[in-house]
């Protein structure tokens, strides 16, 4: 790097290859992400947005106690002298702290509009009120009395703690998300008596294990409760390490509501999930006929939630429909644990429950040691006055005179009586009257008491045994103020696959498939007699006409070589033009449509390319699970046709576009799954016409040109093997389908 000499303006040039000046640049911008915005302390668990919110609370004078202020008020103070930032960050902040559906243990008393589950915004922050919580005074408490180290503010005027005393573990009780430059957290929230009594465990046997640990803090306890349904193993496995993740379910119930009719009653969602988009979702899920036992769904929320759900008939188990649900929707979520926290270094790491409880407990050891020598130094100072009320009294008259008369009383008062400065200076700034009203058993009465509380904080901060007892004891009284019972229940690990899939509960009724030419698709019930009479949009027409049940499986063949599938109860009724397959399935604008099957189980298609390619391919195989579908065929697909098993079809015919044919046995294929297959027919030029299975006793069809259907009955003549050339073929045999 080479720095030129200013010039004559001023200012200066910097010579550096732009990859160092650009690295050493984002460096710097991804570690001031993860140490001063996304990542919290592991002490306090807040990030510094939320301390400084705290602080600047403190600083007001917003205890539980006092009148709430506007919260634009609070947001000026943090932006103008601790939080040089976007004020809608700030009150998005503040706002996320009072809510008691994001917070565990709100630490903001919000009065107005905060929002709702629902996931409504807050009002504006000139409409909005604001002070502390108790808990949030637990967490500041001992604050101005040097507990924490304190830093320089953004502009230097002032100064901000560094790191809260916090009276209780909020790392893990209120939880923690965010997003840094390589690494994020996402820490859920628990139950501070549970976390207490965990602390304790840790004080009483600091070699307990994460097992131990686990047994009193069993999983999270999230605001808006639910039901956790990891598996302890999983569990203990993440608090171990740090990593992992949580099920968390919808709390619900059965309603009777007699006569064998029943409905469900959800009463507690997910955590993060909003109750409007959960409805939307359920909603949505029934119109797209992927809920097939779900009737309605409706909202009966007022102060509490309660969501009705309606099953389609009274005869599925209530467990059956909620396990369907909780697969589609977000009844069910995964809240993910990733335990990366700023240390007391500074450093970020990722850790264990039993790391963050001791990493809490080391902090409050700090924290009463340093409020302990805080102390020590005011009682040893009172102390020292009070020697020197001592001497007054015992000769108060002497001392009146003094003050009274001497030019330099405070010189006179350090020579007559051997005081220091100090006790001069405050017997100087007390007023006679109060002088001559001091009482003897006043001063021996404070000056005792004060001796003994000198010992006792001496004895305090030589002592370590008696430091962590003391944290006990205050640790036990955090847990009388914020003891609250458990929101979330610890359910079993739930076993998906012991309940029955959804789609056995599809009435089974016979329909018939319309796929218009331009790719619009519906299902009529019953039989299409005369598919004349079918009604489609201006210049459409029929493009396939297929008979199936409700509970079918389409597979609809393309030309780009992909099959999709696509529930028969999913269709759009009958009565209109139907919707367009494409939004069913992701298909190419460029590609057309093959054909359309009903699945049948252990049946086989043939599937044919354009170049003359072909293979026999299992119906189970080509079962797709995506709207993507599955890729089969590499080529332009041709044709995709059901081989009849009754009567058994045992050959195939295939004409080129050179209009010369070959049959051949059906045996010459291979089964595949996927692939390009083997060559049908040999071509100099061109390509695959059409082609056809059949039966060799009941023989071969083919169309005219004029769209009849013909007998052929000599096909013999063309048996050949497969990948001949064939010879040309009867005369009109252009094509084997209409």
């Amino acid at each position: 790097m080479t720095i030129h000499t200013p010039t004559p303006d001023g200012g200066r040039i910097v010579e550096e290859p732009m990859g160092e000046a650009l690295s050493r640049r984002y460096l710097a911008y991804a570690l001031s992400t993860i140490t001063n915005r996304a990542l919290p302390d592991v002490r306090d668990g807040f990030k510094p947005v939320h301390r400084r919110i705290m602080y600047a609370m403190h600083q007001m004078r917003l205890n539980p106690q006092a009148a709430a202020r506007k919260c634009a008020k609070v947001v000026g103070e943090v932006m103008g002298g601790y939080h040089p930032h976007g004020d809608a960050s700030i009150y998005e902040a503040l706002v996320r702290l009072a809510q008691d559906f994001a917070q565990r243990y709100p630490l903001v008393d919000g009065q107005g509009n905060f929002g709702n589950i629902d996931g409504d915004s807050a009002a504006a922050m000139r409409y909005t009120e604001c002070k502390l919580t108790p808990a949030a005074v637990l967490l500041l408490e001992g604050i101005d009395q040097d507990a924490v180290d304190f830093r320089p503010t953004y502009d230097d005027q002032d100064e901000e703690p560094v790191v809260l005393p916090a009276g209780f573990p909020n790392l893990l009780a209120n939880g923690s998300s965010g997003i840094a430059v390589g690494m994020a957290t996402s820490i859920p929230p628990h139950n501070v008596g549970e976390l207490i009594d965990a602390c304790h465990l840790l004080l009483e046997q600091p070699d307990a294990t994460t097992e131990d640990l686990v047994k009193i803090v069993p999983g999270p306890d999230f605001p808006t409760g639910g039901v956790s349904v990891e598996g302890h193993a999983s569990m203990l496995d993440a608090y171990e390490t740090g990593r992992g993740g949580v099920r968390l379910r919808a709390a619900w119930d059965t309603e009777d509501l007699g006569r064998g009719v029943w409905r469900i009653v959800v009463t507690e969602i997910p955590y993060q999930v909003q109750k409007s988009k959960l409805i939307e979702q359920l909603a949505d899920l029934i119109e797209n006929k992927k809920a097939p036992l779900l009737a309605d769904v409706r909202d009966e929320s007022a102060e509490d939630i309660r969501l009705i759900l309606e099953p389609k008939s009274r005869t599925v188990e209530p467990e059956v429909l909620m396990e369907s649900l909780f697969k589609l929707s977000d009844l069910e979520t995964r809240f993910p644990i990733n335990m990366n926290v700023l240390d007391a270094t500074g450093t970020p790491r990722v850790m264990g429950l039993k790391d963050c409880l001791r990493a809490f407990l080391d902090h409050r050891r700090v924290v009463l040691n340093r409020r302990s020598q805080w102390r020590i130094a005011r009682v040893e100072k009172r102390l020292h006055l009070l020697e020197g009320l001592r001497i007054v009294f015992l000769n108060l008259d002497e001392v009146i005179r003094i003050v009274r008369e001497e030019e330099q009383p405070k010189a006179a008062l350090i020579t007559t009586f051997g005081l220091s400065e100090l006790q001069a200076d405050f017997i100087l700034d007390t007023r006679l009257r109060q002088l001559a009203r001091l009482e003897e058993m006043t001063i021996e009465k404070e000056f005792k008491e004060l001796s003994e509380e000198l010992a006792a904080l001496q004895a305090l901060t030589s002592s370590e045994t008696k430091q962590w007892k003391a944290i006990g004891k205050e640790l036990e009284a955090v847990r009388k103020a914020l003891i609250s019972p458990r929101r979330t229940v610890i359910g079993d690990a739930v076993d998906a696959s012991a309940f029955v899939a959804p789609e056995a509960f599809i009435p089974r009724e016979a329909i018939t498939v319309i796929l218009s030419d331009r790719g619009w698709i519906r299902a009529a019930k019953g039989k299409v007699d005369d598919p004349s009479e079918l009604k489609f949009k201006e210049g459409d027409k029929l493009g396939f006409l297929i008979p199936a049940f409700t509970t079918d499986k389409l597979l609809i063949g393309a030309s780009d070589g992909r099959i999709f599938t696509i529930g028969a109860d999913k269709l759009a009724s009958g009565r209109g033009h139907g919707e367009p397959l494409r939004l069913m399935i992701d298909l190419d604008e460029k590609a057309d449509i093959i054909n359309v099957v009903a699945h049948e189980p252990d049946a086989k298609l043939l599937i044919a390319s354009k170049a003359g390619y072909g293979f026999v391919a299992p119906e189970n195989d080509l079962l797709a699970q995506k709207r993507g579908g599955k890729q089969v065929l590499n080529g332009e697909m041709l044709a995709m046709l059901r081989v009849p098993s009754n009567p058994q079809a045992d050959h195939v015919a295939v004409i080129g576009e050179n209009i010369k044919t070959l049959v051949f046995t059906l045996a010459e294929l291979p089964e595949m799954g996927r692939g390009k297959g083997v060559k049908l027919q040999n071509y100099k030029q061109g390509g695959l016409a059409d082609v056809t299975v059949f039966n060799a006793e009941a023989g071969p069809e083919w169309v005219d040109g004029g769209g009849r259907r013909r007998n052929w009955p000599d096909w013999k003549d063309w048996l050949g093997k497969r990948a001949g050339a064939g010879r040309q073929g009867p005369r009109g045999l252009r094509k084997f389908r209409a």
